[in-house]
C-alpha cells in the first residue's frame, strides 16, 4: 500500500465520519468496484490513458448522479487527479480505517483440521481479550500444517503450527552449521 492511497482513503474515511455517513460510502464504494467486476468495459474506459482526466470524471458525474455525493465527489477527484486506477487499494485502506475505527480485527485462522464451532469461539474470545477488539474470523484448513495453527491479521501473523516450528528447527540447525 502507497502512501498516496493511504493519504486518499484516510481523506474519504474523515470526511465520512465527520458527516457521519460511513456506512453510505462504504456501501457505495463496494457498489462501484462490483460494477467495475460486473461491466469490465468501465474498468477499461476509465483505466484508459488516451482519455482524458476531465472526460473520465464527467463520465463517473453522470453514471453516479443519484449516489452518494461522497463517493461520486470522491471517484471524480481520482479521475481528475488521474488516480483512479488505485481505486481498489485505497478501497481496501479505507476499510481497515474502518476497521481500526470500530475496534474491528479481521484475521484469518488457518489449522490443519476445521475447528469445532465451541473451538473456534474459544480461539475468537481470547483474541479478543488480547486485542480488545471484536474479531470477525475466517478459518481454512491446511493439512499440510500437521498441526496447530496460524493466525494473520493484515501483515501480522502468529506461526503456532507444527509445520512452523519445523521450518524454525531446520533453520536454526542450518545457521548453526554454518
Amino acid at each position: 500500500m502507497g502512501i498516496v492511497e493511504r493519504k486518499y482513503a484516510q481523506a474519504l474515511y474523515d470526511a465520512a465520519l465527520e458527516k457521519e455517513r460511513l456506512s453510505e460510502v462504504r456501501s457505495g464504494l463496494a457498489d462501484f468496484l462490483e460494477a467495475e467486476r460486473t461491466v469490465p468495459e468501465l474498468a477499461t474506459v476509465l483505466a484508459n490513458p488516451e482519455l482524458d482526466s476531465a472526460s473520465k470524471a464527467a463520465l463517473l458525474e453522470d453514471l453516479l448522479a443519484g449516489d452518494e455525493p461522497l463517493v461520486r465527489n470522491f471517484l471524480r477527484l481520482l479521475a481528475e487527479k488521474k488516480r483512479i486506477e488505485a481505486l481498489e487499494e485505497i478501497v481496501r485502506e479505507f476499510e481497515v480505517l474502518v476497521d481500526v475505527g470500530e475496534k474491528r480485527l479481521r484475521v484469518v485462522v488457518t489449522t490443519a483440521q476445521e475447528l469445532s464451532e465451541e473451538e473456534a469461539r474459544s480461539l475468537v474470545s481470547r483474541i479478543e481479550a488480547a486485542t480488545g477488539s471484536q474479531v470477525e474470523a475466517r478459518r481454512h484448513v491446511d493439512p499440510s500444517l500437521l498441526g496447530g495453527l496460524i493466525v494473520q491479521a493484515g501483515s501480522l501473523r502468529l506461526d503456532a503450527s507444527v509445520r512452523g516450528r519445523i521450518e524454525k528447527l531446520r533453520t536454526e540447525l542450518v545457521e548453526i552449521r554454518s
